[in-house]
């Protein structure tokens, strides 16, 4: 029963962690980017780096959000099915 209970925590975390890399990526690869662009050309605004970073994760949310979203459904429904079987 343990085993069982353990077994979905897992695969929930997993999930979890999968669903989160690509904005986490996507930030870090832009926040790199606008990093190095203002070194070339020393502009020092701060403001600059959040606009981008955020624009870009509300993109790939948008964007993947639905892809990126089916496996915790799946997860969630089949929890909900064994939900009997793990409370005994």
């Amino acid at each position: 029963m343990h085993g069982a209970l353990l077994d979905q925590f897992t695969t929930t975390l997993n999930i979890v962690l999968y669903m989160a890399l690509p904005p986490l990526v996507s930030a870090m690869v832009v926040g790199l980017t606008v990093g190095i662009l203002q070194a070339v050309t020393q502009v020092q605004d701060q403001s600059l780096p959040v606009v981008f970073k955020l624009l870009i994760v509300i993109a790939v949310i948008a964007f993947g959000g639905p892809v990126l979203v089916m496996p915790l459904v799946q997860q969630s429904v089949q929890l909900f099915d064994s939900f009997p079987m793990l409370t005994r």
